[in-house]
């Protein structure tokens, strides 16, 4: 028997006050444990307020969500020990050393000593940063930060990861680097991700499971491969992202 997903949404409904539709619109959505969830979808579609959500950063108006087996609405102090969340600005002191900010980030999840020492150390080889951490954040280049946001978010050993646009704007060499990476944890700690980004190639290499979301609701989803050879007009991600959500620029 499978086993339940770690986050399942229900009928999840969004308003804004100086909007004339829901950001989100009795959305349901299941992520099963283990997965890299690629949710996708052009500006405005509903990614940023249904991540936003599930953060527990905004509440929904309507709707359930389950994760982990406990409700978001009455465990959300809970589900936050499980969650590690990189958002796409850089969360950072930029005054602060990279081992201050880790070590502050780390305190926030209940980490010090030398476990906390260790997890920094660790961290900061994988990503090349090692003989950096005593360096000022804004000294570095735009991957080194982006590199040093991402292990803030995973110090804590998260079973949940939520990434918004975790490659945005930085140069290949670095956006390699934390793409292997978190294949890495994905595979090694079985650290379910949830993921978004507009980089329709990247995505279609990294994922196992899509979902595509357009004017607050889920267009089409699936695996990769499915999803391409289940459109025969189509010769990869991108010619399906547009299909379904049109070529008119969204602002």
């Amino acid at each position: 028997m499978s086993s339940p997903p770690i986050i399942e949404i229900k009928h999840l409904t969004k308003r804004y006050h100086h909007a004339d539709e829901p950001a989100v619109k009795n959305l349901d959505m299941k992520i099963n444990r283990g997965e890299i969830f690629g949710l996708l979808g052009p500006n405005g579609a509903g990614k940023t307020t249904t991540i936003s959500i599930l953060c527990s950063q905004i509440k929904a108006d309507e709707g359930e969500i389950n994760i982990n087996g406990k409700n978001l609405a009455t465990e959300a102090a809970q589900i936050k020990k499980i969650i590690g969340v990189v958002p796409q600005e850089i969360a950072l002191y930029q005054k602060l050393t990279a081992y201050e900010n880790l070590k502050f980030f780390g305190n926030m999840y209940g980490l010090k000593g030398e476990d906390l020492k260790d997890r920094i150390i660790s961290r900061a080889k994988a990503f090349g940063l090692e003989q950096k951490l005593h360096r000022k954040v804004d000294t570095f280049s735009g991957g080194m930060k982006r590199r040093v946001n991402l292990m803030a978010g995973i110090l804590h050993r998260p079973r949940i990861l939520i990434l918004d646009e975790p490659t945005v704007g930085i140069d290949v060499q670095s956006k390699n680097v934390i793409i292997e990476y978190l294949q890495y944890l994905n595979k090694n700690e079985e650290t379910t991700i949830v993921y978004t980004s507009h980089l329709m190639e990247e995505a279609e290499r990294f994922c196992t499971h899509i979902a595509i979301l357009d004017m607050g609701k889920i267009v089409t989803e699936g695996k990769p491969e499915e999803l391409i050879s289940g459109y025969p007009s189509c010769n990869n991600l991108e010619d399906i992202f547009l299909l379904l959500t049109g070529r008119s620029l969204r602002d």
